[in-house]
């Protein structure tokens, strides 16, 4: 058996992200690889209660459930992939640091991107406990990416003695599968301007009709599984019909009736 983390002691307004930092080095986690002037810059206002698996649970449950059930660490580089469509789902990946994009080939050979992934968050915590537990998609790391890797059977267990885990883990499912349902519907539609209609008026409200795209244009035509030199098209076009301005990878909503209409 492994040999069991002991408890470290901290001051009682000491933050997640401090605990976890502690808790990377207790597992003796080359500290270069950790983004440490981001960790204190956001020390103040970053706890891990951000990652809705963890909402409304104390920074003691927090801290306490890392100390239990981490013993590995897991790093990826840019660009590089963290797992491959089809492989077995072994274990919890909890994502700590940095940012992973999801995507799959389309039958035309396409490249469909699904979405960008931040941390805090499990990886496709939906699939986990599948009869066909295997990924459903490639995740690359967009930037360098820490996981923290936690047994199946340790997460089951937890969920079992904490409801409001529990609850935050099927909400978390409900609402992804939400945005998986809100996904196909968007590639159901035949008309790539229907489809970047639909994604603006997701993206903005009618009081705030301004977005900043995460995506570069590239990463916006894998998202719809389309050429860029379509999209490019069809921002254009709408761009000249007066419905949207484009700025860089900001877009203002400049009609947005019109993109109901659409």
């Amino acid at each position: 058996m492994e040999e069991q983390i002991q408890t470290a002691k901290y001051p009682a307004q000491s933050h997640s992200h401090d605990h976890l930092y502690h808790l990377l080095e207790r597992l003796n986690f080359p500290m270069d690889n950790v983004d440490v002037e981001h960790h204190h810059s956001h020390r103040h206002d970053q706890e891990l209660s951000y990652c809705p698996l963890f909402r409304g649970m104390t920074q003691r449950e927090h801290d306490e459930f890392l100390d239990r059930n981490v013993r590995e660490i897991l790093t990826y580089k840019k660009g590089e992939t963290v797992v491959r469509q089809g492989d077995p789902i072994q274990f919890v990946m909890l994502l700590v640091q940095g940012s992973v994009r999801t995507e799959m080939i389309t039958m035309e050979g396409n490249v469909l991107d699904i979405d960008i992934m931040e941390a805090v968050i499990p990886l496709t915590p939906s699939f986990i406990y599948g009869v066909k537990n295997n990924y459903p998609v490639d995740v690359i790391a967009v930037e360098a990416a820490i996981f923290l890797k936690i047994s199946k059977e340790a997460w089951l267990d937890e969920m079992a003695n904490n409801k409001q885990l529990l609850t935050n883990f099927l909400t978390m499912n409900a609402d992804f599968t939400l945005f998986l349902t809100n996904k196909l519907q968007m590639i159901s539609l035949k008309s790539l301007r229907k489809k970047l209609a639909t994604y603006f008026l997701e993206m903005t409200t009618a009081e705030d009709g301004t977005l900043t795209l995460k995506r570069s244009r590239t990463e916006l035509a894998e998202y719809f599984g389309v050429q860029r030199q379509s999209l490019a098209r069809s921002l254009k076009e709408m761009e000249e019909d007066g419905i949207i301005q484009l700025e860089g990878r900001m877009v203002k909503i400049l009609d947005r009736n019109q993109l109901i209409r659409e």
